[in-house]
């Protein structure tokens, strides 16, 4: 994303436009043979987040994300000067702001059972 321009998270550097990122998202999943998942890859939430925005405003058939550092990478500083119990603090407030960022993107996913034609199990059921 920072090599889009047009984002949020533009670096300055154009690698491609906005349109050409959202033909990207379309070619790869036009070759996509299996349900796939966008993986942060270790960059920023804001960063993973806007990627995210970009994927559902592709309209791509994603079925979810896998992410770690994008959710609680910024803390580290935080546990280097302050401590654990600091970095416990932020993973508390800012960590969980990152997750649920991440999960509000989610709803541009869309579920693998149709992608089998299988219907999914509901619990208790």
């Amino acid at each position: 994303m920072k090599f889009v321009e047009g984002v949020k998270c533009f670096g300055g550097q154009k690698a491609y436009t906005k349109k050409e990122a959202i033909d990207l998202f379309h070619k790869a999943a036009n070759v996509a043979t299996k349900p796939f998942i966008y993986l942060s890859a270790g960059v920023s939430n804001a960063e993973f987040s806007e990627t995210l925005e970009l994927a559902g405003e592709s309209g791509v058939k994603f079925n979810g994300v896998l992410c770690g550092r994008a959710t609680w990478k910024d803390g580290i500083p935080i546990y280097a000067k302050q401590g654990a119990a600091a970095f416990r603090s932020w993973l508390e407030t800012e960590g969980v702001k990152n997750i649920n960022n991440v999960n509000g993107k989610l709803k541009a996913a869309t579920s693998w059972h149709s992608i089998y034609g299988a219907e999914p199990v509901l619990a208790g059921a």
